[in-house]
């Protein structure tokens, strides 16, 4: 049986970790109200980064309820997500949505993102191999 554990190794930490993924993402992945990037990393697990502004999401409680929705869905889904560092960043409208269409949202997210993660790794080692 998978472990579905959320631990520290799992989140990206340090300014250096997110910075890392803002300066190049070579994988996106956008809704109207989430974006999320990507930068592969030397683990062999996917980590994660949440932001949200408070221009996005005024009051704590929203900002901390989205966190945790995100959270959550990403931890039963990352035996899926290839070893990624991943950033979600909440944009406008992220406060309106209800809780389902969130859910919705970040399925939808989580495939594209997966499914263009693997792309970026198989295209990477063609190239590399290529040579």
């Amino acid at each position: 049986m998978k472990q579905f554990s959320y631990g520290r190794e799992l989140r990206l930490l340090t300014p250096a970790q997110f910075q890392q993924v803002f300066n190049h993402p070579p994988v996106k992945a956008v809704t109207a109200e989430l974006t999320m990037l990507a930068v592969p990393n030397q683990l062999d697990h996917p980590r994660i980064g949440v932001t949200i502004s408070k221009k996005r999401a005024k009051r704590a409680v929203d900002r901390n309820r989205i966190k945790r929705k995100i959270r959550e869905n990403f931890r039963l889904k990352q035996h899926k997500i290839p070893p990624f560092d991943i950033i979600v960043i909440a944009k406008s409208g992220i406060v309106d949505l209800e809780s389902d269409v969130l859910q919705q949202r970040l399925d939808y997210l989580w495939r594209t993102l997966t499914k263009r993660c693997v792309q970026f790794l198989s295209a990477a080692s063609d190239s590399t191999s290529g040579s």
